[in-house]
């Protein structure tokens, strides 16, 4: 499980001295934590893969808009500390697909949804993401799909 795999790595984290890896992954046992009560369980147990995994995507989604606005007001101290949080946290989730596979799946969906066009471009999008597991970046999805119907 990869829940039990985060705390071993923190477990070892701690015995090498990596601050950052060890902070990194304490943030992300503890956002684990706080899932397994909103889910009104134990905060002891384990949580499954697939929880791991969405909470995984949104700290590093959460990651990706700290580094944007911390470039915007120019603190690139604090923006790559947030990027080397963020290429921990990807360490653990699966490897994402690439453009090209992507557009091959954008063209599967359209080719099912012969009115599509570019204001329901959403639409599209929801439904190339559902056909691709949560395996692609939606941003570069999104940005396909317009490249597609435009």
């Amino acid at each position: 499980m990869l829940h039990a795999q985060l705390k071993e790595d923190m477990k070892t984290a701690l015995k090498a001295r990596e601050e950052l890896r060890l902070s990194t992954l304490r943030g992300l046992l503890s956002a684990l934590t706080n899932e397994l009560v909103a889910q009104r369980r134990k905060p002891d147990e384990l949580l499954e893969d697939d929880g791991v995994l969405s909470v995984i995507k949104r700290a590093v989604k959460q990651r990706k808009d700290s580094i944007e606005q911390f470039d915007k007001g120019g603190r690139t101290d604090l923006a790559d500390k947030e990027k080397s949080e963020m290429e921990i946290l990807e360490e653990y989730l699966p490897t994402q697909m690439s453009r090209e596979d992507i557009g091959e799946a954008v063209v599967r969906v359209l080719e099912t949804m012969p009115n599509a066009e570019l204001r329901k471009a959403g639409i599209v999008v929801g439904a190339v993401m559902k056909e691709l597991q949560g395996n692609a970046d939606g941003a570069v999805v999104k940005e396909i799909v317009t490249d597609k119907l435009s």
